[in-house]
């Protein structure tokens, strides 16, 4: 018998099947009669052919092979994988969460509308902004509707703004969602000490920039300590300052963006509030805005009259609607169910323990990889390879050895402003033991590279799959398996 991780055509044969139906007692259609000729098949459809107990097996084996935070400790920098508690998925599988319809009349669904109203406030709170929408289903998208708020706020003010500034240690999408909705980019580089060269930024801002996206901490891990001075400099000139959510889990109880002097704000609840991330979805990705901005946030709007909730479309200056129905509202019960769970001072202990263990373990890693930004981080921080660039081994290389460990690697050679980097993120809910256990493997694969560096540079030995062209797969991806006798 060939092996579990083999494709399940591999593990075919004929005349074997997981299924047993009774015999049609349905009249035969002729499908010439009803289909172009050109759209049916000439031959039967090559499905795999094996008995239950192996379709079973295959897929459980499959399984097992996956690799999420449930399984193993997940470092990835900037995208924040963290624990989502199990609490919030029984409370998104209530029936009267998970089973109502968009289509259903406001009075039939009073809960649902009176939760997202809660979570609209509480994330007002939580970003100090005056007012939410919860439409976007993801971080970009969220970027995406900030800006069209900002464009569309300067035209009414008879202005067509066409810049938006993007320092090089914002979160990656910057750009892109900039480009998406219309504008051109301009890169701010970042001083010596990694944060924004505010007379860099001077030098660039004038009346046709529409805003500053940043994203504070950045994703080298750093608190702009100069924000203050960044939103006046962006707010004389007649721009606005964007707030990229992304690293919001390190400053929660601590301060917020409005604090800070930020217009507009996306969150990524997937990051901060513990929803599900990855595998293409499903997200969210609220904005908040001032109340200057407030007419411009997307509708439907919900909104509260008496004791009665609804959905309001009444907004002449709207952007206009960004999502179906009314965002990804399974994942927007898990994030109300995990602010209502941790309150005021367990979100403030979020913070507090996100940064304590991202400059623990770069304490511990600090003698064994460069770091070019030393001092104290916020919630993730970088390392860069560059020594073991130098003894012919590749971040990359290091990446693949984690494998072996059981280890997802850190994100690798970004930002693009350090050499080699490794970005590296434990979060909050990882335990002394398993920061101290990745730090253990992060040291021996520091002196296997000055040892044994084949050992790294072969790397990885124990997975099922060895090391890829990973050139060649994302340029020249196998789109169907074929069968060969």
């Amino acid at each position: 018998m060939k092996p579990y991780h083999s494709l399940i055509f591999e593990i075919s044969q004929s005349d074997r099947s997981a299924v047993d139906l009774p015999e049609s007692d349905v009249d035969t259609i002729e499908l010439n009669d009803k289909f172009p000729s050109h759209l049916l098949r000439e031959t039967e459809a090559e499905l795999p052919e094996v008995p239950e107990l192996q379709l079973i097996r295959h897929y459980t084996a499959l399984s097992n092979k996956n690799y999420g935070v449930d399984s193993g400790f997940y470092p990835l920098g900037s995208c924040t994988m963290k624990y989502n508690p199990k609490l919030n998925e029984d409370v998104a599988r209530l029936e009267g969460f998970s089973r109502i319809h968009p289509y259903q009349p406001e009075e039939t669904i009073q809960g649902a509308l009176e939760l997202l109203y809660q979570l609209q406030e509480d994330l007002a709170v939580i970003s100090g902004m005056d007012a939410v929408t919860l439409q976007p289903s993801a971080g970009a998208q969220g970027e995406w509707t900030g800006l069209m708020i900002a464009k569309n706020y300067h035209r009414q003010n008879g202005e067509n703004r066409s810049k938006v500034l993007v320092p090089d240690s914002a979160h990656g999408t910057n750009p892109a969602s900039a480009a998406v909705a219309g504008f051109e980019t301009v890169t701010i580089p970042s001083n010596a000490n990694g944060r924004v060269d505010v007379e860099a930024l001077k030098e660039h801002v004038d009346h046709d920039t529409a805003a500053l996206m940043l994203t504070n901490p950045s994703t080298l891990g750093l608190f702009e300590k100069d924000i203050i001075e960044i939103a006046d400099i962006v707010h004389q000139a007649g721009g606005l300052l964007y707030y990229d959510g992304a690293n919001a889990n390190a400053i929660l109880g601590k301060t917020t963006p409005g604090k800070m002097g930020f217009d507009i704000v996306h969150l990524n609840l997937h990051k901060t509030f513990t929803t599900p991330h990855g595998g293409g979805g499903p997200g969210a990705g609220p904005v908040g805005v001032v109340k200057e901005l407030t007419p411009y946030l997307p509708v439907p709007r919900i909104t509260k009259e008496g004791d009665q909730y609804r959905f309001d479309t009444e907004e002449p200056l709207s952007i206009g609607r960004v999502k179906g129905y009314y965002g990804n509202f399974g994942i927007l019960v898990r994030a109300y169910t995990y602010i209502r769970t941790m309150g005021p001072e367990g979100l403030r202990q979020v913070s507090e323990s996100a940064v304590l263990h991202a400059n623990y373990l770069k304490k511990r890693l600090e003698p064994y990889f460069v770091a070019p930004y030393p001092q104290i981080c916020k919630h993730e921080f970088v390392l860069s390879g560059i020594n073991q660039k130098k003894l012919g081994v590749r971040t990359l290389d290091i990446a693949k050895r984690l494998l072996d460990f059981g280890y997802h690697p850190p994100t690798i050679y970004f930002p693009l402003n350090v050499e080699e980097a490794l970005m590296i993120e434990p979060t909050e809910t990882e335990t002394k033991e398993t920061l101290d256990a990745f730090a253990d493997t992060m040291i021996q694969i520091a002196k296997e590279i000055e040892e044994n560096p084949m050992m790294v540079l072969e790397a990885p030995h124990t997975t099922v799959i060895g090391r890829l062209d990973e050139t060649k797969a994302s340029r020249k991806p196998i789109l169907r398996y074929t069968k060969h006798e």
